[in-house]
Order: structure tokens, then C-alpha cells, then sequence
């Protein structure tokens, strides 16, 4: 069976609220679950996304595989009855036999020399719950309080969980609306089985979350590949919000997260018309300038301080390197993503991820007729060659290739317009630069599989190392509005500030200059998808 849920971490503020709305008015007991979770001491089923428990609810003992999925709360899940005992029953992966998530472990434990199951760490948790029935399906409420623990090692666990029970995944996403509004939540798509393994390794946050690689095949509707590409940005998303929502993340996480939504950004563009909720796009872009002021403070302080010192002391500068002023005011990562707009918008990605996916508009098809030529109906057609305008009627509706490649195309074009005339472009231009070669990247990687590799990966090597180059170009240009002395009148005058000026403002002028074989490389690249 698959298992949809959701689930909120709540405040200990909203510990006492949160219990009494899901307690209602005729409160059902709470129930003591107390789980082992099995592993081996390699960790080999935590790996494959599997988790294997046995757990006793009440006087019952079940046993319960799950496995994860490509999105981020829907789970496989199968659950055996083990009898009523007061000694917990020895594990027996056999019992999964038949199933799909349970051939998975089975194969994962094969063979004369299969790694030994061993519990690796427990849950003690009282749970609340209480069936709710809304117009789009019945779901269940579950307060669940408790720990978890590996050792010596101990976890505190309050959580709101909302599963569905019967009918529309709708049920789960407007139930967990109205409970965001109500109390102080914040979603966290971190299992306890995951949180339980890193506490088994002594470890405190999950790694940042990479981006997935998205297969997309030419059989695929447009709208069935905007699902694709939803789900990984989605994946990449939320896994790092959660853990940053949590209090305790890394820098990476802010980065990756930002990529993320970059990479949102850029599909929304890509899928334009193709079956993408542009309502997504304002909440993306907010989230990801809310969350700029905590990552330019890093590359302030990080990457610029120790260089800016050592040129102040090669030039008798005296003092600390200046402390730079923000753009913006700096609100914690962790503040912003509990935020109820941050929160909403996570939301609404996973919803996003199960609506029932939708064909291109007519109004779209006509766009892609009017439009410029498809590279890929004639390769030997020049870029800026013309269809000429079909005479009314019905259209066959494009191949996922052609839609994407004239895109891919488009924004090409225009990167290489920009490059072409760099050296007349101001800092805004350039910055206009660096972000559509990020959007060409992306696109071009989410297309990836529809096109010819070895062609593909030279192009990608010089669109990749073009960004890099306006990357750090951008950075330095960041770090001089954040040195500007209208950023912080008491600054006014201050040499070692000035001196920062025009340190920085030198370093712009050396990388403008160096970029010149990026711009020229670029230019020349072969449009892979002119291939097929």
C-alpha cells in the first residue's frame, strides 16, 4: 500500500493547543507505540530508503516495512500483525515477501554472506489521533509526543501527523492548510526513521539535499514532464527547508535550498504554458531574496575577509577588515522558513506534485507555430529561419523535444547576444547575464535526456564554467553595494571601508577581463539539440 502523510513539527508553545484540536470534543485515548527499528551495522537498508520496525501498539505487536518514493510524502508501506506478546518477537524480513518495497529489502539481504539485522534504535512515543472526515476524502490526526533514542543518544519528538485514509490526496493538503493557519507549524519531511539514523551515528542534521537528475523520455507528455521536473526541485526544496526549519543546518542547506528554488524558477519559465502553475513563481522569488542577505553575508565574510585583510596589510592599512552592511535586513534562515508565506508555499509544491497532470493550451500550441523554427524539424535551418504563419485550424500537438528545443534555443540566443556585447554592458546587465546562463543551464539539464549525450556535456562544460566566471564576477559586485557608505552612514570616511571599495572594485575590472575566453567559448558551442 502507499502511505500519503504530512507531517508538522510543533513548538512546545503549541504543545497543549495542538493536543486539545485533535483531542475535539469527545478526546480518544492516547496510545503508547514503542518501535525498534532494524538495520545493519552498515546501514545498508537506511541507504536504500528503507526502514524496518517492529512496534508494539498497545498489547499488539506489528511489524511494518516502509520505502520511500520520488516525492516527498508518499511512502510504500506493508504492515504484518505479530501477536500479542510482552517480549518483542524476533524480526522476519520473510513476511514482506510479494510485495513490492518488500522485494526490494529481500534482495538487499540475498546471499550466503547477507549482513545480520540488529535494532539500531528505538521510538517511545504517545500518540492522540482522531479521524476527520473533509469533502475531498477522510483523513487522520496524529499528536504524536515522545523520543527517540540510539544508545545514550536522545531525540524529542512533537509532531502533528495528517495521513490519508480514503480518497483525494486534496484531503491531506486542505486539512494541513487550515492546521498551518491555526498554530505554530512547520513541515518537516524527515521521517522519524531518518531523524532515528542520524542519531544512531552521532550525527546532528541530515546532509544538504543535491539536485536529482530528472529522466525525461520523448514519450512523455509536456505535462508529464513538468511533473518530473516539479518533483526533484520539490525534493531538493524541501528536504533542506525542513532541516533548516529545524534550527540546526549548515550553510550548505541555505545554498542548496536557494538552488532549488532556482531551479523552480527556471522550469516555471521552461513549462511555461506546458502544464506549470505559474501561481508558484512570487512565493519562489520572495523565498529565494528573503533567504540572498544570509548567503552574501557568508561570501562577505567567507571568501572576501581573509583576502581583504591580507591586501590591507600589504598596503599599512591598519585595523580589522570593515564589516559589511546587508542589502537587506538580515532575518535567520530558520525565522524565515517558519514563516506561515514560506510554509504555505511548501505546500503547495507537494499539492503541485499529485494534481492529475494537464495536456498544453491551444494558446500555447499557436505560440509554438508562430514562433521561430524548430531546430530539431531541420537541422541544417538557420536560427533566425521562419515557419510561416499555418492557416487556421487544428494542430497536432508538438513532441516534448521540439517544445523544449525552441526554448532551449530562445534563451541560448539571447545569452549569446549578451556575451557578444559584454564589455558594453553595465553591472545590472551582467547580473541580467548570470541569471539567464543559470536558467539555460538548468533547462539544459532538465532536458538532458532527450538529446544526444557526448554533445550535451560540451555544451554544458562551457555554459558551466560562463556561469562560474559571472558568478564570481557577481559576487564581488555584491560585496561593493555592500560597501557602499549610503549602506551605513557612520561608515562615511572610513579608510579601511574605501580601501574595501577599491580592492573589490579592481578585482571586478581583473575578472571582466579574464572572462573574455568564457564569452568567446561560449559563442561558438554547437546547440546540441540541433542534432536530432
Amino acid at each position: 500500500m502507499h502511505e500519503i502523510e504530512i507531517k508538522f513539527q510543533v513548538s512546545p508553545a503549541q504543545r497543549s493547543a495542538v493536543d486539545a484540536a485533535v483531542a475535539g470534543r469527545a478526546p480518544p485515548a492516547r496510545t503508547r507505540l514503542q518501535a525498534a527499528y532494524h538495520d545493519t551495522a552498515e546501514r545498508t537498508l537506511a541507504k536504500a530508503g528503507l526502514a524496518l520496525r517492529l512496534r508494539r501498539e498497545g498489547r499488539l505487536w506489528v511489524q511494518t516495512l516502509k520505502g520511500a518514493t520520488d516525492d516527498s510524502i508518499t511512502r510504500l508501506e506493508h504492515n504484518v500483525p505479530r501477536g500479542r506478546a510482552a517480549a518483542m518477537p524476533p524480526v522476519d524480513p520473510q513476511l514482506h515477501a510479494a510485495t513490492p518495497v518488500g522485494e526490494a529489502l529481500l534482495a538487499l539481504l540475498a546471499g550466503r554472506d547477507a549482513p545480520a539485522l540488529a535494532v539500531v534504535y528505538r521510538t517511545d512515543i504517545r500518540r492522540r489521533a482522531r479521524a476527520l472526515r473533509t469533502p475531498q476524502g477522510r483523513v487522520e490526526l496524529a499528536f504524536d509526543a515522545g523520543s527517540i533514542h540510539a544508545g545514550d543518544r536522545k531525540a524529542g519528538v512533537l509532531e502533528l501527523e495528517i495521513e490519508l485514509l480514503g480518497g483525494s490526496p486534496r484531503a491531506v493538503f486542505d486539512t494541513a492548510r487550515r492546521w498551518l493557519a491555526r498554530f505554530d507549524l512547520w513541515l518537516d519531511v524527515r521521517s522519524k526513521a531518518e531523524r532515528g539514523d542520524l542519531l544512531a551515528r552521532g550525527a546532528s542534521i541530515a546532509p544538504p539535499r543535491l539536485a536529482s537528475a530528472v529522466r525525461l523520455t520523448p514519450q512523455m507528455t509536456a505535462a508529464q514532464a513538468w511533473q518530473a521536473v516539479l518533483r526533484s526541485c520539490t525534493d531538493q526544496i524541501t528536504a533542506n527547508a525542513s532541516q533548516i526549519a529545524s534550527g540546526e543546518h549548515g550553510d550548505e542547506h541555505v545554498h542548496q535550498l536557494r538552488v532549488g528554488l532556482r531551479r523552480l524558477r527556471s522550469a516555471l519559465r521552461l513549462f511555461d504554458g506546458l502544464g506549470a502553475d505559474a501561481a508558484l513563481a512570487e512565493p519562489a522569488a520572495t523565498l529565494f531574496r528573503r533567504l540572498g542577505s544570509a548567503r552574501d553575508q557568508v561570501v562577505i565574510e567567507g571568501e572576501f575577509a581573509a583576502g581583504l585583510l591580507a591586501a590591507m596589510r600589504a598596503a599599512g592599512v591598519a585595523g580589522d577588515a570593515p564589516v559589511a552592511a546587508p542589502a537587506h535586513a538580515h532575518v535567520p534562515p530558520t525565522e524565515v522558513l517558519r514563516e506561515r508565506s514560506s510554509q504555505t508555499l511548501l505546500l503547495k509544491l507537494l499539492a503541485a506534485c499529485h494534481a492529475p497532470g494537464t495536456d498544453a493550451s491551444q494558446s500555447e500550441r499557436q505560440r509554438d507555430s508562430e514562433g521561430e523554427r524548430s531546430v530539431v524539424a531541420d537541422p541544417s535551418a538557420r536560427v533566425h529561419d521562419r515557419m510561416p504563419v499555418p492557416e487556421p485550424g487544428p494542430e497536432p500537438a508538438l513532441a516534448l523535444r521540439q517544445r523544449l528545443a525552441r526554448r532551449l534555443n530562445r534563451w541560448h540566443r539571447e545569452v549569446v547576444t549578451d556575451t557578444q556585447r559584454f564589455a558594453e554592458l553595465d553591472d545590472a546587465g551582467r547580473h541580467r547575464l548570470r541569471k539567464r546562463a543559470k536558467r539555460l543551464r538548468y533547462a539544459a539539464e532538465f532536458s538532458a535526456a532527450l538529446f544526444e549525450r557526448r554533445a550535451l556535456r560540451r555544451y554544458l562544460r562551457r555554459l558551466r564554467a560562463l556561469q562560474e566566471r559571472l558568478g564570481a564576477l557577481g559576487d564581488v559586485v555584491m560585496a561593493m553595494q555592500a560597501f557602499a557608505p549610503d549602506r551605513d552612514p557612520d561608515r562615511d570616511g572610513d579608510p579601511r571601508a574605501m580601501f574595501a571599495l577599491g580592492w573589490l572594485a579592481g578585482r571586478r575590472e581583473q575578472l571582466i577581463a579574464a572572462a573574455a575566453p568564457q564569452l568567446k567559448a561560449f559563442g561558438k558551442v554547437e546547440r546540441y539539440w540541433k542534432r536530432d
